[in-house]
C-alpha cells in the first residue's frame, strides 16, 4: 500500500472554514434592505458595519459598510476605512473579485501605506491583496514586500517611541506600545513566512528560490523567536532540504511556544495552522507530538473530517512502528536513553494492536463526518478507506463499531493509550 505524504495531501485539503471562500457570489444581491437613519455619520454606520461583520451577519455589514463609502466619496482618502472594510466583508460573501477590487483602490489611495491606520492606512490591504491575487507567484511576492516594508518602519517608529518613554511615562501607555509592538512583529513574520511558502511553491523552480527562502526564515526567526510560525515554516524548510533532524528540532521549538499557554493566548496558531503543524509532525517522524496536536484539535473542535483522519493515519504509523520495533517509536518520551533497549526488547505483542484499535476507531469517526458533510477531498476519504480496510484485515472485530457508541476498553483516546503503555512499561521495568 501507497501512503500519501502529508505535504502531498496538505496541497489538496480544503480551506477550512475561516479561510478564503472559495465559492464567489459575484452579482450577489443581498435580500433584505436595512433600514438606517439618514443621519448616521459614515463612523457610526463603519463601526454598525464592523460589529455585524463580527457577529457573523455580513449581508447586513455589506450594506452599512456601502452606505458609509457611497457618502464618503470614490477615491477619497477619507473613504480608505470604507474601502478596507469593504474588502473583508466581501472576503467573507465569497465575492473574491469584489473584495479584490476594493483593496485596490485603497492601495491606489494610499501607495506607500504611510496614512495613518486609524484613517484605513496602514499594510493590511497590501497583504490582502498578496493573498488575492490572481497571478500568484511575483506578484503575491511584490505585495508582501510592500506590506513587510511598512510594518518594519512601524515596528522602527514604536522601538523609538518606547525607547523615549520614561519611568514616569503612562504605564497603560507602555503596555499599550509594548503590545502593539508584538502585534506587528508577529504579523511582519507571518508575511515573511507566506513569502517562504510563495517560493516553495509556485516559485520553486527558479534558481535562487531556496536562498531567498534561508535569507527570508532567518529574519523572521531573529525578529519572532517568541512566536510559533517561524519555526513551524523553518521545519518545512528543513523537511524539503531532507534535513529531518534540523526540522524536528525547529518543530519542537514551535510547539514550546504555546505548549502551556490557554488557546486564547495570541501566542497560540490558530486552528489551521495547528492541523498544518501536525501534519508537518508526522512528516518528521514526530509520531507522538502529532497525535497530542490532533487530541487538542479534537477537544477544541470535534467536528473536522481532517483531524480526524489525521490521528488515525498518525496512530496506525506509529502501530507499524511499534509491530516493527522501530526505533523511531518515540518510547524515550517515558523512559531514560539506558533503559530503551531492554523496553524494546519486553515490548509486548498486543502494543500495536491497541494503537491499531484506537486508528480504526478515529478513521471511523473521520468517514462518518465525511458523509455527513459532504466532504469535497475525495482523495482523503479514499486514504481513509484504504488504512480502515487494511486495519479491518488485521485486526478482525476488534475494536469495530466504537464510533457507534458500542463500550470499548481502548474508546479512540490518545490520552488513554498512553496511560496504558506507561503502565504497563512500568511493570515491565520493574
Amino acid at each position: 500500500m501507497t501512503f500519501l505524504s502529508p505535504v502531498d495531501m496538505a496541497k489538496t485539503k480544503p480551506k477550512e472554514k475561516n479561510e478564503l471562500k472559495k465559492k464567489s457570489r459575484a452579482g450577489y444581491i443581498p435580500s433584505k434592505t436595512l433600514k438606517t437613519p439618514s443621519s448616521l455619520s459614515p463612523k457610526i454606520l463603519l463601526e454598525q458595519a464592523a460589529q455585524s461583520l463580527q457577529l457573523g451577519d455580513a449581508d447586513s455589514a455589506i450594506l452599512l459598510a456601502q452606505q458609509a463609502h457611497d457618502i464618503l466619496g470614490a477615491g477619497t482618502k477619507e473613504s480608505l476605512p470604507a474601502l478596507n472594510l469593504c474588502g473583508e466583508i466581501n472576503i467573507e460573501l465569497g465575492n473574491i473579485e469584489l473584495a479584490r477590487k476594493y483593496f485596490l483602490q485603497a492601495a491606489n489611495i494610499d501607495s506607500d501605506g504611510t496614512i495613518d491606520e486609524d484613517h484605513g492606512g496602514g499594510p493590511e490591504k497590501f497583504l490582502w491583496l498578496a493573498q488575492l491575487s490572481e497571478n500568484g507567484g511575483y506578484e503575491s511576492v511584490e505585495w508582501f514586500e510592500k506590506g513587510c516594508t511598512i510594518l518594519r518602519r512601524q515596528i522602527q517608529y514604536l522601538n523609538e517611541r518606547q525607547s523615549s518613554m520614561t519611568i514616569d511615562s503612562n504605564k497603560t501607555e507602555r503596555q499599550n506600545t509594548a503590545t502593539l509592538i508584538d502585534e506587528k512583529i508577529q504579523k511582519l513574520a507571518g508575511a515573511l513566512c507566506s513569502i517562504v511558502e510563495v517560493f516553495m511553491t509556485d516559485l520553486s523552480w527558479e534558481e535562487d528560490a531556496e536562498q531567498k527562502c534561508e535569507t527570508l526564515i532567518t529574519e523572521a526567526t531573529l525578529i519572532a523567536p517568541n512566536f510559533a510560525e517561524p519555526w513551524q515554516t523553518l521545519a518545512n524548510v528543513r523537511i524539503s532540504q531532507q534535513r529531518l533532524d534540523d526540522a524536528q528540532a525547529a518543530l519542537k521549538r514551535s510547539i514550546n511556544v504555546w505548549k502551556d499557554l490557554p488557546c486564547q493566548d495570541p501566542h497560540v496558531p490558530d486552528y489551521p495552522t495547528r492541523v498544518s503543524l501536525a501534519r508537518l509532525l508526522m512528516e518528521a517522524e514526530l509520531d507522538t507530538e502529532a497525535i497530542e496536536v490532533l487530541e487538542g484539535l479534537v477537544a477544541e473542535d470535534d467536528s473536522s473530517v481532517e483531524v480526524w483522519y489525521l490521528g488515525g493515519w498518525g496512530l496506525y504509523i506509529l502501530g507499524e512502528k511499534q509491530r516493527n520495533n522501530s526505533k523511531n517509536c518515540n518510547i524515550d518520551k517515558i523512559f531514560a536513553d539506558s533503559e530503551k533497549s531492554n523496553v524494546e526488547k519486553d515490548r509486548k505483542p498486543e502494543d500495536w494492536r491497541n494503537t491499531h484499535i484506537s486508528s480504526r476507531q478515529w478513521l471511523e469517526h473521520a468517514l462518518n463526518l465525511f458523509k455527513q458533510q459532504n466532504y469535497e477531498d475525495e482523495r482523503l476519504g479514499e486514504h481513509a478507506q484504504e488504512l480502515l480496510e487494511t486495519l479491518k484485515t488485521e485486526l478482525g472485530e476488534e475494536g469495530a463499531n466504537s464510533d457507534q457508541g458500542e463500550e470499548d476498553d481502548s474508546d479512540g483516546d490518545w490520552s488513554s493509550f498512553k496511560e496504558s503503555e506507561e503502565d504497563e512499561a512500568m511493570v515491565d521495568a520493574e
